[in-house]
Order: structure tokens, then sequence, then C-alpha cells
């Protein structure tokens, strides 16, 4: 298993911008999933966005056309660009990663961060 260690995130008006980042502790490309999830008190953790090393990347709808997820394989990071954002948008994201090592499937978890949309 790896570390991943989250950046980013705080407090934004609505309409601004925010991106987030994860940077991983080893080859991002061992990891065959990555991820970022939203969650809010009382509520279960919401898959914001994902990509597959075999696939393509996904979005729940609430964020479509205003979120991006993109990586850099060198620097073993990916991000969240969140533009356009809406109070509802607000939440602990977290940024995930699963990998498969002799048949046994690992996930790893970023620390979270807050994302606040409010004026």
């Amino acid at each position: 298993q790896g570390q991943l260690m989250q950046s980013g995130g705080g407090l934004v008006q609505p309409g601004g911008s925010l991106r987030l980042s994860c940077a991983a502790s080893k080859n991002i490309f061992n990891y065959y999933t990555m991820a970022w999830y939203r969650q809010v008190p009382g509520q279960q953790r919401e898959l914001v966005a994902t990509f597959a090393s075999e696939g393509p990347t996904t979005y729940v709808d609430s964020v479509k056309g205003r979120f991006t997820l993109s990586s850099d394989n060198v620097q073993n990071t990916w991000w969240l660009q969140m533009d356009n954002l809406r109070p509802e948008d607000t939440g602990v994201y977290y940024c995930r990663a699963e990998e498969i090592v002799a048949g046994i499937r690992y996930t790893d978890w970023g620390q979270g961060t807050q994302v606040t949309v409010s004026s």
C-alpha cells in the first residue's frame, strides 16, 4: 500500500474555483483506478469522479461540465479542478486509489480536505 497526501480546498464563494491535489507516495502506474469522493455530515461518501487505467473518466451528474479530473505520471499526482462551484459542492473531499497485487485489492485514501462554498 501507498500513501496519498491531499492539498488544496478551502472557502470559496459560489461561482468560484478550487483545485484539489492528491500526491501518491509511489508510481501511480501501480493504480488501476484513481478517484475523488465527497462526504457531508450525516451522509455516505459519494463518488465524484474517477478514472481507470483502461477506461474513460467518469463524473457524477451533478458535477459534469464543472469538475475536471487530471493526472501527471511524472509527479505521481492527480487533481480535481472544480469550477463554477455551488453551495451543494460543500463537503470533505477524499482521494482514493486502488491497486491489485498478487490478486489482492488494496485501497489507499487521502486524509481529506474541506471544501466550503458559501457567500
